[in-house]
Order: C-alpha cells, then sequence, then structure tokens
C-alpha cells in the first residue's frame, strides 16, 4: 500500500524548482552567449573569400539561433503532451550540449579548421538553430513545469525565479565572455586570436551547464498534472502529497480530474480571447527592444562613448539581476498586472531618453542611465510576469498546446526584432548620418512599451492567487457568455 507525507516539503520543491530553473539559465545563456562572440565572429566570416559577409547576412546569423527557438516552441506542445514535461526538458538539455560543442567547431567532419567559407556558415548556423530548439523548448517546459508543481500562493514567485535564471544565466555568460577577453588582453594580436579563437572558446563554455542540466533533470518527478491528465492518478498523488501534504493533494487530484472531463485537445475550446491574450503578451515582450539590447549590448555601449563596453554589459546584468529579484518579491503581494503596466511605462521612459539623446546634445551619462533604466524596468515587469502569465493564464487541458503558441510567437518576434535592430540602428540620413537610425529605434520601442501598457490595463486579467483549475474555470465561464 502507498504511504503518502501528510505536510508538504517545502524543501522537495525547492530541489524541483532549482533543477527546473537550469533550464533557464541554459535559456539566457545560449541566447547572450551571442553578445561577446558577435564581433570575432564577424570578422571571421569576413575573411571569407567565396562570398560577401554582409550586414545583413550578420544580422541573420547573429539571430538564427532563434529560427530553433520558433520551432522547438512550435513542438513543445505535442512533445510535453505525448512524452511529458520531464522527457521534453532532458531532450532541450541534450540539444544545448550538441549546439555548445558544434558552435565550438563548425568545421567538425566536412571542413578544414580556420577557413571560413559559404558551407562552414551554413554548418555553424545549423548548430546554432539546433541549440535554438533547445531553448524554445525550454523557454515553454520550464515555467509550465514550476507552475504544475507549485500551490497556488507560491507559482508566481517561484516561476519567476526561471526569470531570475534565464537573466542569471545572461549575466554568467557576459561574465565569462569578459573573463575570455581579459584573458588574452595583452596578447600582441588580441584581435586576431578573438577572430581566430575566442569566439569557438565562449560558444563551447555553454557545454557544462548543459551537461549538468542534462543528468540532474532525470531525478526530478513528472508533472503531477501530465500525470493525472494520462491516467497515473497514484503517480501523481504521491508527488502531490510530497508538495501540499495528502489532505490538499487529494482535493488538487481531483480538480485536475474534474478539468480532465472537458473539451480536450480543442486549442479554442475556452474561447478565443485567451489565446489571444496569451499570445499578444509573448508579442509585446518582444517588440519592445529588449532582446536587441541584450544581444547588442557590447556595441551600444560602444556607441555611447564608453571605453569599456564589455564591463558595463556585466554591469548591466548586475542591475537585471537585482530587478528581477524585485519581481520576485513582490509578484504575490502587488499582483500580475501592477507590475507589467508600471514597467511598460518606466521602459518607455528609458527608450525615449536614449532617443532623445541621439537628437539633442545631453550629457554622455544621459543615454547610459536611460538604457539602463529601460533594462531594469524590464527585468522586473516584462521579463518575470509575462512568463508568469503564460504559465498559469491557460486552462489545463489546452496549456500544453496554448503554451507552444505562445512560446512560439514570442520566438517568431524575437527573431524579427533581433534580425531588424542592426539594419534600423545603422540608417543614416541626411546630415544627422547614423543618429537618426540610433534615434529611430528606440523612439519606436518607446512607443509600442506605451501600447503594451494599454493592452494590459484593458484586456488581460488578474491571475495572482487563483488555482490553475480556478482560472480554468474563469475562462469556461466567459466562453459560455458569450
Amino acid at each position: 500500500m502507498t504511504t503518502y507525507r501528510q505536510t508538504g516539503s517545502a524543501a522537495y520543491l525547492i530541489r524541483i524548482v532549482l533543477v527546473a530553473v537550469i533550464g533557464g539559465l541554459l535559456f539566457g545563456y545560449d541566447t547572450a552567449v551571442i553578445s561577446g562572440a558577435e564581433r570575432g565572429l564577424q570578422s571571421f566570416f569576413r575573411s571569407a573569400t567565396d562570398f560577401s559577409y554582409t550586414d545583413a547576412l550578420h544580422g541573420i546569423t547573429t539571430s538564427s539561433a532563434l529560427l530553433g527557438c520558433i520551432i522547438g516552441a512550435l513542438i513543445s506542445g505535442i512533445l510535453a503532451s505525448r512524452y511529458g514535461r520531464k522527457r521534453t526538458l532532458f531532450i532541450a538539455g541534450i540539444l544545448f550540449l550538441l549546439s555548445a560543442l558544434g558552435s565550438y567547431f563548425p568545421e567538425f567532419l566536412f571542413f578544414s579548421k580556420g577557413v571560413p567559407s559559404k558551407a562552414l556558415l551554413f554548418a555553424f548556423n545549423g548548430y546554432r538553430v539546433l541549440g535554438g530548439v533547445g531553448v524554445g523548448l525550454a523557454s515553454a517546459l520550464c515555467p509550465m513545469y514550476i507552475a504544475e508543481m507549485a500551490p497556488a500562493s507560491k507559482r508566481g514567485r517561484l516561476v519567476s525565479w526561471n526569470q531570475f535564471a534565464i537573466i542569471f544565466g545572461q549575466l554568467v555568460v557576459y561574465f565569462v565572455n569578459f573573463l575570455i577577453i581579459q584573458a588574452h588582453i595583452n596578447d600582441p594580436d588580441i584581435v586576431a586570436w578573438t577572430t581566430a579563437t575566442g569566439w569557438r572558446v565562449m560558444f563551447v563554455s555553454e557545454a557544462v551547464p548543459a551537461g549538468l542540466f542534462s543528468l540532474l533533470i532525470l531525478l526530478v518527478p513528472e508533472s503531477p498534472r501530465y500525470l493525472a491528465l494520462h491516467g497515473h492518478d497514484e503517480k501523481a498523488l504521491k508527488v502531490l502529497s510530497n508538495i501540499n501534504g495528502e489532505t490538499r493533494a487529494r482535493e488538487i487530484l481531483q480538480e485536475i480530474k474534474d478539468t480532465k472531463q472537458e473539451k480536450i485537445g480543442k486549442l479554442f475550446a475556452y474561447g478565443f480571447l485567451v489565446i489571444f491574450i496569451g499570445c499578444m503578451l509573448s508579442v509585446f515582450q518582444q517588440i519592445i527592444g529588449i532582446n536587441a539590447v541584450l544581444y547588442f549590448a557590447p556595441r551600444i555601449f560602444e556607441s555611447m562613448g564608453v571605453s569599456n563596453n564589455m564591463l558595463f554589459t556585466v554591469i548591466m546584468g548586475v542591475i537585471n539581476i537585482s530587478f528581477t529579484l524585485v519581481a520576485i518579491f513582490t509578484v504575490e503581494k502587488l499582483g500580475r498586472k501592477p507590475l507589467l503596466i508600471t514597467g511598460s511605462l518606466g521602459m518607455a521612459l528609458g527608450a525615449l531618453g536614449v532617443a532623445l539623446s541621439n537628437v539633442a546634445a545631453l550629457p554622455a551619462w544621459v543615454p547610459v542611465v536611460s538604457i539602463m533604466l529601460y533594462s531594469a524596468c524590464f527585468m522586473f515587469s516584462w521579463g518575470p510576469i509575462c512568463w508568469v502569465y503564460i504559465s498559469e493564464i491557460f486552462p489545463n487541458t489546452i496549456r500544453s498546446r496554448a503554451t507552444a503558441w505562445a512560446v512560439a510567437f514570442q520566438w517568431i518576434f524575437n527573431f524579427v526584432v533581433s534580425s531588424t535592430f542592426v539594419p534600423m540602428y545603422n540608417i543614416q540620413l541626411g546630415s544627422m548620418g547614423d543618429k537618426f537610425g540610433h534615434f529611430f529605434v528606440y523612439a519606436l520601442y518607446g512607443i509600442i512599451c506605451l501600447v503594451a501598457a494599454v493592452f494590459v490595463w484593458r484586456l488581460v486579467p488578474e491571475t495572482k492567487g487563483k488555482t490553475l483549475e480556478q482560472m480554468t474555470a474563469f475562462w469556461r465561464n466567459r466562453s459560455k457568455k458569450k
């Protein structure tokens, strides 16, 4: 006879969340590693003799992992529903590992090392796309997995730790890239070393956390909601009891089984609005422009006249970490909507401050402070809170598929923003030269931030304190009123 815990174990839940958020760390690491490597990578492929490596090609190469992210997000729902959250996250870990090794040595088997060519560019991008598939899977599954494990009273905070891990992963890779460069700062020809080797070392450094995640994910249980929806009630009850205690676990299990009787498999079973809101939250998280800043941070600081751009990139990473903690410790008190609206307005102020600095004679510190403000406001709002919403807003019976679509939209628009940033940033117009491009891109992001604030205020429901099953009931009742 199976025995169950009478009281929940906080330590058990924390162990599970700590493993899951390593997936978030890899998400941040993989997407931000390009910020330090892109200059050396650009120099390497510019020396190719069989094709011309243009700015447009560099924008695509810099963003190629995002194509994989779109694929990973789209298939995440199918894999998560068929094979479970845990197995799908293991697949993501393996893809991270293969991408790190392949990006380090894209010449493997087919090319001569150190000889750039059009074919090698395709091979390199192939490895980056492979890692992107892993990011797409992890970005959809990590917050979903945590949300399906966590009690309602702790869910927002615990899912926000996933965003903390994403930003921490970005900070770690900024610091790793900085240390890699500093270790060779006194080399006679550091530029040649960076072009030949530096970018490779930056990419392969991801293999360490990728391997760790692949091993540790095997040690955590499957999501109880996945287990219950697939007829494994005893296993689901065991996991729920370890987290909530047996009495509450039996209540939750019954609530899950009740939702199982509803219209399973139809994406719009609860109406169009819930899917629209979930997808638009993802779209706005990207088109406000944050990833263009994160991916090209060293280049942006250099354009502002900052001498040690890599150091300022690390400083920005520290600020990002600090303000993500603001969201973690206030999301259950203040709610999701107030943080999103406040963050949107703060981002608008920061982005417009950078824009104005390019058309007015403002002190040099103004654009630096403005870009820091813009980034900090994202970190306590759209960064973590969007993931919280995506993990909890969708009804149980469509969550994996709806989350897949929402995250796919996120990566599609991430790619659009990232691949268009450099061309827009370098637009030249009359006497303003490239200052016009600098003004235009940040003014555009600032206006979009204001639109995002209005969208949240008018359409997005508050989910603070509601169980996943209560959100299912909310959308079911709303769809019946239509």
